[in-house]
């Protein structure tokens, strides 16, 4: 579950990290109210979407020369002209794609001195198992672009889970960020607060970029991205109610009221499949034959009638989808189970695109009976290979 800026900064300050004073609205009536109740002389005026790159980042309804979705404004006159501009308007920037999402939410932010620019996050490094903290001086890029031209600016420092984050382990931050004198004291105590909010409210990410040293030499926490690990919230009600429905795709809140693993995408073909893996190789193929998947969707190995016709709902509920692929290897998954599911949602929903179905394994002659049976007009397949040509052919003609 990812949360909005504002909400990000709230929760590290509850751990003590520095941040500046400021204000979210919803609604541009809260915009005078919002903008009088901050110091100035400058104002920060930010979009708050699920999505990076929001300062690059431009807006449908506006020309290619306006300002990004995140303005300094050096007058409260210039902020609220700002936040007139910016309020429900689309963005867009390299993580949202071309449709962009609609600005509903606004956090003006009280400007600040800045001196350096620095990158921080932390996260679960896969190769050792250990929570990292990923450490650069190039705060305010792109860290992907940092990574490919000067790797050498960008510092790991594994976390002992046993030890957590010590003032050695933060020294060594501290270090590769330079600081010195009170920012130095102030970031080995930042360091050791964001471990601890990271660990004991069960983050996947937590990203501060940039990380800033200010002309007064201290340390503030400038921009904040924090995602939560969706299977620990029910340790967390009180993060749960950062959630922002409106951020989310209607087909995937819809599919975790089922438990489905369901990811939208912009492509053609909706896929059923049963296995995370599996369901990455059906995407493959598809790709290889030259059209695009339109989901992401897993069923996991103990779905119920129910829920596959849910997931077969889900994905015919998408405008975008040309044709359907379901890919079904049965092992905990019955191949008779997902065929009741298939023709149940058929029945409920209708059939209107191309439909091929790829069953093997457990009960597989029973699920091709009940298939056979039904009388829909569905695309028998061998195995995938046979079934990504069959459906890609069908979709593309």
């Amino acid at each position: 579950m990812n949360i909005h800026e504002y909400q990000a900064k709230e929760v590290l300050k509850g751990f003590g990290a520095p941040v500046a004073k400021g204000v979210a609205i919803t609604s541009l009536d809260q915009a005078e109210a919002a903008i009088a109740a901050l110091p100035g002389p400058v104002w920060v005026v930010k979009s708050q979407i699920h999505a990076g790159g929001r300062g690059k980042g431009k807006f449908k309804e506006l020309n290619k020369d306006a300002k990004g979705g995140v303005r300094v404004s050096f007058s409260a006159d210039e902020a609220l002209a700002n936040v007139k501009e910016m309020f429900g308007k689309t963005l867009v920037t390299k993580q949202t794609g071309p449709a962009g999402k609609q600005v509903n939410r606004l956090y003006i932010e009280d400007g600040a001195n800045i001196d350096r620019e620095l990158y921080l996050s932390i996260l679960v490094d896969r190769e050792t198992g250990r929570t990292s903290f990923v450490a650069s001086t190039e705060g305010g890029m792109d860290i992907e672009a940092v990574a490919e031209e000067t790797p050498e600016l960008i510092h790991t420092i594994g976390i002992k889970p046993s030890a957590g984050c010590t003032n050695e382990d933060a020294a060594k931050i501290a270090d590769a960020y330079k600081l010195t004198g009170k920012a130095r004291e102030q970031g080995i105590e930042l360091f050791k607060n964001l471990y601890n909010a990271f660990t004991s409210k069960d983050m996947s990410l937590l990203e501060i970029n940039p990380l800033i040293v200010t002309k007064s030499n201290e340390i503030q926490v400038l921009d904040a991205k924090v995602s939560f690990d969706n299977n620990a919230l029910f340790r967390h009600p009180d993060m749960m109610e950062y959630r922002d429905k409106t951020e989310e795709d209607e087909k995937e809140i819809e599919a975790s009221k089922y438990d489905l693993a369901y990811i939208a995408l912009d492509g053609e073909i909706g896929c059923m499949v049963n296995g995370a893996g599996l369901a990455m190789a059906t995407m493959d193929i598809i790709k290889l034959y030259g059209a695009e998947p339109a989901n992401f969707l897993d069923v996991g190995g103990g779905a119920t009638t129910e829920k596959v016709t849910a997931a077969f709902k889900i994905i015919t509920s998408d405008p975008n989808v040309k044709g359907i692929l379901v890919n079904i290897f049965g092992g905990i998954m019955r191949c008779d189970v997902i065929a009741e599911g298939v023709v149940q949602a058929v029945k409920d929903v209708g059939l209107k695109v191309p439909l091929v179905v790829r069953l093997e394994g457990t009960k597989v002659n029973e699920g091709k009976a009940i298939i056979n049976k039904s009388g829909l007009n569905v695309i028998a397949a061998d195995d995938l290979d046979d079934a990504a040509q069959k459906i890609v052919k069908a979709v593309k003609g």
